[in-house]
C-alpha cells in the first residue's frame, strides 16, 4: 500500500510520541505531582535520567522497531526471533529501569521467542503489568497494510513476556488504534476494536469509566488495564482541537500520577499516530536521547525505513 505525505508524517508519530511521553513523564516516575504542577522534560526522578532520556518504554519498543525495519515479519519465526533477541541485547545492558515481570524471563537468556514465551507462560502470581502494552506501538508501523496481521503480531510480541490475556488483549486494541490513526487519523480504533472483540464486555464498560472517571478510579497503573485507562482518560479529557492535544494530553499522564513515563509513553504512541511527529514540539526533539544511541531523528529515519520497506512508499 501507498501512504500519503500525511499518513508518513502520522507514521513516523508514532515512535516519536511515544519516546516524547516516556522522556516527560520519567522525572515523575512513582510520584504524584501537585494539581497545578508545571510540567518539563526535567530528567531526574528515581533513576536520575538525563532531560530527555527516555527510559525501558522506548527502549523496548525500539528493540521492535528496529528488528521491523527491513520489512521482516515480527509476528513470527525469524522475525519474532528477531525482536526477543533485541530484548536480551537490552537486557544484557544491565538497564537501569526494567519491569520486574520482564526481567523475570529475560533472566534465562533464552535462545529464541518460543523459549522467551515459555517463560513467560511459566511466571506465577501478577502477570498483568504494563510492560508491553508500554512498547507495542511499533508494531502497528510494520503491519498498516493488514490489521489482522497487526493484532496477531501484537498479541505474540506481548506473550514475549507478558501471557497474561488482559495484557495480550491491551496491545491489541492499542495497536490496532495505532494504526488506524495513522492511516485514518482519527482515535476511533479503540472503539472499533472493542465493538468487534471477544472481550468487549470487560474492555467496554473500562474505556467508559476511563471517558467519565478520574485517575483515582483507575490509580494502580502499574496495571495494563489501569495504565490504558489512565492514557485513555488524557486522550479524552485534553482539549482535541489541534495538535497541541498531544502535549497536553501527555502533561496529563504525567499529572496522573504512578507509573508517569510508562502511561504517557503509552498514550504518546497513539497520540503521535493521531497529530504526526510534527505535532511533537522542536524543543522536545532536540533533546530525546537513548537506548541504544539514538535519538529523534533517528527514530523518525526508522519510522520511515519500516513503513517503506513493509510497502507503505509516500
Amino acid at each position: 500500500m501507498k501512504v500519503t505525505p500525511l499518513q508518513a508524517d502520522r507514521a513516523a508519530g508514532v515512535l516519536l510520541g511515544t519516546a516524547a511521553g516516556d522522556a516527560l513523564g520519567a522525572g515523575y516516575e512513582f510520584t504524584h505531582p501537585e494539581p497545578g504542577t508545571t510540567v518539563d522534560m526535567v530528567g531526574g526522578g528515581t533513576f536520575d535520567w538525563a532531560p530527555g532520556e527516555w527510559t525501558d518504554d522506548t527502549s523496548m519498543a525500539a528493540a521492535i522497531a528496529l528488528a521491523s525495519r527491513k520489512g521482516a515479519d515480527v509476528g513470527t519465526g525469524d522475525g519474532l526471533d528477531a525482536v526477543a533477541a533485541n530484548f536480551l541485547a537490552w537486557y544484557d545492558t544491565k538497564p537501569a529501569d526494567i519491569g520486574n515481570q520482564t526481567r523475570a524471563v529475560l533472566r534465562h537468556r533464552s535462545a529464541s521467542a518460543s523459549e522467551t514465551t515459555r517463560c513467560a507462560g511459566a511466571l506465577t502470581g501478577r502477570t498483568g503489568g504494563n510492560g508491553s502494552l508500554m512498547r507495542t506501538a511499533p508494531v502497528a508501523l510494520r503491519y498498516l497494510d493488514s490489521a489482522t496481521k497487526c493484532v496477531e503480531a501484537a498479541a505474540a510480541i506481548s506473550a514475549l513476556t507478558h501471557f497474561d490475556p488482559r495484557a495480550t488483549q491491551a496491545c491489541q486494541m492499542w495497536s490496532f488504534a495505532i494504526r488506524h490513526a495513522v492511516l485514518e487519523g482519527n482515535f476511533d480504533g479503540i472503539r472499533l476494536w472493542v465493538d468487534s472483540a471477544e472481550s468487549a464486555a470487560f474492555w467496554g464498560p473500562l474505556l467508559d469509566e476511563a471517558e467519565h472517571g478520574e485517575p483515582s478510579d483507575f490509580p494502580n497503573n502499574g496495571w495494563v488495564v489501569h495504565a490504558l485507562q489512565t492514557a485513555w482518560w488524557a486522550i479524552v479529557r485534553a482539549d482535541q482541537g489541534g495538535p497541541q492535544h498531544l502535549v497536553q494530553a501527555l502533561e496529563l499522564c504525567v499529572l496522573a500520577g504512578g507509573d508517569t513515563d510508562t502511561t504517557a509513553a503509552i498514550a504518546g504512541g497513539l497520540l503521535g499516530a493521531k497529530w504526526g511527529a510534527s505535532a511533537v514540539p522542536t524543543r522536545w526533539r532536540a533533546m530525546l536521547h537513548g537506548y541504544p544511541q539514538l535519538t529523534a531523528d533517528d527514530l523518525v529515519a526508522i519510522a520511515d525505513e519500516i513503513v517503506a520497506n513493509s510497502g507503505g512508499t509516500p
